[in-house]
């Protein structure tokens, strides 16, 4: 038992209301259950109840047994003076406000169904990590349950991605240009490196790189340079003039702007367990092709009408060096950003920053053309997704997989069924007759 069940029956008012009596033995009709305050204070505010022959305008407080009143002090604190009604899953004693008058109270524990009780302990009961708590309840839910649930967790995964987004904005004042450099950077790190190339970003300001975007060689430099991974002039192969013309670009460039100072430690990046493709070195080259051959960030990836264009915006070739290099000095051919990766920039960018500036401009009908996108892109499949998939969640494109992931993350690992449109619905099963 959790205090939060016992929030959502009152919220919803699922509980037998047959000749409700307070623990007083008045007469209680629910007229308004007030709205819940995630705040200080109690945690129903507004509410309206008739106790006996008195109409009471005022809070609601709920706790699992009445002592947690005393525990948690509220009969010294003003804010609960408001309470008409103190709401409880055992009275285990009487409670206060500060001036010593007594607060009515309802316990709940014989009016909820143990069936409510038996489904919301197994909705909690499995610990796996990548399960899916209702998944025996699963027939009980109409589909467009599912559906709408999907949706819902879709647009609040676009929407935490925005509020980043959006605060990177702030804290570069408002410029959206560099706050498309700095989410790309990030991205282009794809989990295991999006924390150094995040690092990398304020290394190397806009400001600087824009003055050098035009010539590959000083772009690239400046990159490799403050990321710590060019090799020192006793490491320098002899007979690598190119990493050789890199070093020499990059020491002048650090003198020029001061940026020694910024460089991130060769040690901070991940190679391990990760394909050659897929290294830090690689993602730096093809970032630096992307921001030479594309001079405005923000606004080619705000007006792109179609999936089709941004593939073609990001569908950049890297320099002939790194057409061959994985590492510096290290030969070996590598292949331009490939199709998958452009989608994962898709979604984890060019959307949420999309979302970002509708808010930003408040047109909110722009955030559904951005969310639209998803729904040109094919699903993504991994060990998260793979239990909806098998339980016949619909995954059909990256909107799908989104709102998969947004579903897990958000609401089955931390068990939050009672937020859940799904677990919600399962629970309603169990209730007694209105």
């Amino acid at each position: 038992m959790k205090e939060e069940l016992l929030h959502y029956v009152w919220q919803h008012q699922y509980f037998d209301k047959a000749d409700l009596l307070t623990d007083q033995g008045e007469k209680l009709i629910v007229l308004r259950p007030g709205h819940h305050n995630t705040d200080a204070g109690p945690d129903f505010l507004n509410a309206r109840l008739q106790i006996g022959e008195v109409e009471w305008n005022g809070a609601v407080e709920i706790h699992l047994r009445a002592s947690d009143w005393q525990r948690h002090q509220h009969q010294t604190d003003p804010k609960y003076d408001q309470v008409v009604l103190h709401v409880v899953y055992a009275a285990d004693q009487p409670v206060q406000r500060t001036n010593g008058s007594v607060i009515s109270s309802l316990t709940l524990a014989p009016r909820l169904t143990p069936a409510l009780l038996t489904t919301y302990a197994a909705l909690g009961g499995n610990l796996d990590a990548v399960s899916v708590p209702c998944a025996p309840f699963l027939p009980l839910v109409p589909g467009i349950t599912r559906t709408m649930m999907l949706g819902r967790a879709l647009l609040e995964r676009m929407e935490q991605k925005a509020d980043l987004i959006e605060a990177q904005n702030k804290h570069l004042g408002g410029d959206w240009e560099a706050t498309t450099y700095h989410a790309l950077a990030t991205a282009f790190g794809f989990k295991k490196n999006s924390e150094p190339l995040a690092r990398l970003a304020k290394a190397v300001p806009l400001s600087v790189l824009r003055r050098h975007r035009h010539d590959s060689l000083q772009t690239e430099a400046l990159l490799f340079g403050q990321a710590g991974l060019l090799p020192t002039a006793p490491d320098l192969p002899p007979s690598d003039a190119y990493l050789a013309g890199l070093c020499r670009e990059y020491e002048f460039l650090r003198h020029k702007y001061e940026l020694g100072a910024l460089a991130l430690p060769a040690h901070a990046w991940n190679f391990l367990r990760l394909r050659p493709a897929n290294f830090p070195t690689v993602r730096i080259a093809q970032l630096a092709a992307l921001l030479h051959a594309r001079p405005a960030l923000f606004d080619a990836l705000l007006t792109a009408g179609s999936v089709a264009a941004l593939e073609q915006f990001f569908r950049v070739a890297v320099s002939p060096y790194w057409q061959a290099h994985y590492r510096p000095g290290s030969p070996s051919k590598v292949a331009a950003l490939g199709r998958s990766s452009i989608h994962l920039l898709i979604i984890n960018v060019v959307v949420p920053l999309r979302v970002a500036y509708a808010r930003h401009v408040g047109q909110p009908e722009l955030v559904e053309q951005a969310v639209a996108l998803l729904e040109q892109l094919p699903a993504e499949h991994n060990h998260l997704t793979a239990p909806y998939e098998a339980l016949h969640f619909e995954h059909r494109t990256a909107a799908d997989s989104q709102g998969l992931l947004a579903m897990h993350h958000g609401y089955c690992q931390p068990r939050r069924c009672l937020k859940c449109a799904v677990g919600s619905r399962i629970l309603q099963h169990n209730l007694p007759p209105r």
